[in-house]
């Protein structure tokens, strides 16, 4: 298995919470995102080879929720820089057109592009 990644990455200056699909409960932030991937900040340690049934909650129309579910397998996990967090890296196992659209929105926001110059 390579030891270097090639996949653009992007990280998330504000955190995103990632749910347990299946207890609502809270497991983490997202902490970058690809799409094909996903880097989770949590305070517990994620069991490595295991797939998450996982959710993220965003802000929708007329205050209800959207959820955007995914199934993710987690590949590694280790200690964080801060103590008592630990990161994981995940890979999706079927991106749906929602999380691809959330990478994409993300990607936007956070990008920067060069103003033009006005003659």
């Amino acid at each position: 298995m390579p030891t270097e990644r090639r996949i653009e990455r992007h990280q998330l200056p504000y955190f995103l919470k990632v749910y347990n699909r299946l207890t609502d409960k809270p497991v983490g932030s997202l902490g970058n995102v690809s799409q094909d991937g996903l880097m989770l900040i949590s305070q517990l340690p994620m069991m490595v080879g295991v797939d998450f049934e996982l959710r993220v909650k965003l802000p929708g129309n007329a205050g209800r929720p959207q959820f955007i579910d995914f199934t993710a397998n987690c590949l590694w996990c280790h200690e964080d820089v801060t103590p008592h967090y630990y990161d994981a890296g995940f890979a999706l196992q079927r991106a749906s057109a929602e999380y691809r659209q959330l990478v994409s929105d993300l990607r936007h926001y956070f990008s920067f592009y060069p103003l033009q110059a006005s003659a």
